[in-house]
């Protein structure tokens, strides 16, 4: 891995789980980790659900927008957390990969998208602590 850890978040149209984990690792890590997020088939927009959720914990993801997978981006990563992408998403050897299983905030209202939201923080603070253990 290198001296400063990358992370990819992938989802489907990365207008929501992807774009959260991303706006919540930007908050937590600040800049001791670069984060990047994308989807196999991205949507038009963010998830205003998803944005309005995240603008409740003070973190505005609005500056945001869903981004193509890209073959180099998943190479140049250190870790890809996957979350629905399928097959979509490309393996290399020796990345670390992690498959997070959450509920997809597509369609749902802003309280659906609240515990999708703190699951992900959750998830976040425990890829955190061993990405960049306490010195």
């Amino acid at each position: 891995m290198s001296e400063k850890p990358s992370v990819l978040f992938v989802c489907v149209h990365n207008a929501g789980r992807s774009q959260m984990a991303a706006g919540w690792l930007r908050h937590l890590a600040g800049d001791a980790v670069e984060v990047r997020s994308a989807g196999s088939a991205p949507a038009d927009t963010i998830n205003p659900a998803a944005v309005e959720a995240m603008r409740e914990v003070g973190i505005d993801i609005t500056d945001q927008s869903p981004k193509i997978l890209e073959y180099d981006t998943v190479q140049s990563s250190d870790v890809i957390v996957t979350m629905g992408c399928g097959d979509a998403c490309p393996y290399f050897p020796g990345k670390r990969y992690e498959d997070w299983k959450l509920e997809d905030p597509a369609g749902q209202g802003v309280e659906a998208v609240r515990p999708i939201r703190d699951e992900i923080r959750a998830r976040i603070e425990a890829l955190l602590a061993d990405l960049l253990p306490a010195a």
